[in-house]
């Protein structure tokens, strides 16, 4: 115990005089163990309009570099699929033994061989082992840890990811290709259980963006949230952008659902529920339903751990008590039967998929706005 005493007022004092002569640097340090976000890490982010539909893995993409622009701490990399989860930190350079790369400063493949000061780690196809990194670098503290793979591959993760929920700690996870969406790569791609699985999970927050300017307040959240890891979920396809002119800003995404339209004073005839990219399937219906006369209202879910986490007057402003109600998600239903009550109907998929395009499946498995109406009516009657 004395030597570790002694160790310990060595490294103390050494510390010391790195931090007075480093003033910036030490309070960066600081503030990146003690998840102390930089000033502005939230202005300059982007702002899509309906005439730019995306995919939201691009979008969220977007909004991880320019928040890692500022807040420094945000540190990771993917299981070899940057190009298709968009999350290199472009310009920050990889992070590896500088003393196998000859000359520090040559390029690499993010930017810049940055030996390591490099902010983008090549974890390679080993995703449990991805996750595990990921669990040691938060505990360790001063960086704020993210990974990226295929939303399926959550599966191969799901032991670091439960340690990390059950450590309640700060792992960002980024999930793509998050359904049948995802096409042509057939069933053994395309994720079916996997949000059931997640939303199950205790201290874990899910969260499921409908377009990009949602996909950017999921980032915010993800940042911000400083217990317990946050996994975000993301289409390989594009989707349309909520015209933010006409509907709700999409900060309503913060409190995990809310209405994107309805009637203005009486209670709606039915709610209709959607996450992700079947949102958008939400609206359409509701626009055929509003021609027959009946007062749908809209709400985008992306996240029903932010959603349970509200009072009860938001919560019932969001689905009034008796009215019906009919989701829509292209993943299991389980877990949805919570939100309908005794008179509601769950649109999804309790079986494999298919190979073929997105809008294909979409149609032959029922994802579709006229369903959804048909099956709203039905309720009604």
């Amino acid at each position: 115990i004395p030597n570790g005493q002694a160790a310990e007022a060595e490294w103390k004092a050494k510390f010391d005089a790195w931090a007075a002569a480093n003033p910036a640097l030490a309070t960066e340090m600081s503030s990146g163990m003690n998840h102390i976000l930089p000033a502005g890490w939230d202005s300059n982010l982007p702002v899509f309009t309906p005439a730019e539909p995306m995919a939201t893995r691009a979008s969220a993409g977007k909004a991880l570099t320019a928040i890692a622009a500022v807040a420094k701490d945000i540190f990771g990399g993917s299981a070899d699929l940057n190009s298709s989860t968009e999350t290199a930190l472009k310009g920050e350079g990889d992070f590896e033994n500088p003393n196998q790369l000859g000359d520090e400063t040559a390029e690499g493949t993010c930017g810049g061989g940055w030996g390591f000061l490099g902010r983008n780690i090549h974890y390679g196809v080993r995703e449990h082992a991805m996750g595990a990194a990921a669990n040691g670098i938060a505990i360790h503290g001063g960086l704020r840890p993210y990974t990226a793979t295929f939303f399926n591959f959550s599966d191969y993760m799901k032991p670091a990811m439960r340690l990390a929920a059950l450590m309640e700690l700060p792992v960002i996870y980024v999930f793509t290709h998050d359904s049948i969406g995802l096409g042509e790569d057939g069933p053994t791609h395309q994720p079916i259980e996997q949000l059931a699985m997640l939303r199950a999970m205790p201290n874990l927050t899910v969260i499921r963006p409908a377009d990009a300017n949602e996909a950017v307040e999921a980032w915010k959240v993800a940042v911000a949230h400083s217990h317990g890891p946050v996994a975000l979920i993301l289409s390989r396809q594009k989707v349309p952008n909520v015209d933010r002119t006409v509907y709700p800003s999409a900060e309503g995404l913060q409190k995990g659902a809310y209405v994107l339209s309805g009637p203005s004073t009486d209670k709606p005839g039915v709610v209709l529920i959607g996450t992700g990219s079947e949102v958008s399937i939400a609206v359409a219906a509701a626009d055929l339903l509003n021609a027959d006369g009946t007062q749908a209202q809209v709400v985008s879910m992306p996240s029903t751990e932010l959603f349970d986490a509200q009072d009860a007057t938001y919560r019932e402003s969001v689905l009034p008590t008796g009215v019906p109600v009919v989701t829509i998600e292209a993943a299991a239903t389980l877990g949805w039967h919570k939100y309908i009550g005794g008179n509601g109907f769950c649109i999804g998929i309790d079986h494999f998929g298919a190979s073929a395009p997105a809008e294909t499946i979409y149609s032959k498995f029922g994802l579709t706005p006229e369903r959804m109406a048909e099956e709203a009516r039905k309720l009604i009657k």
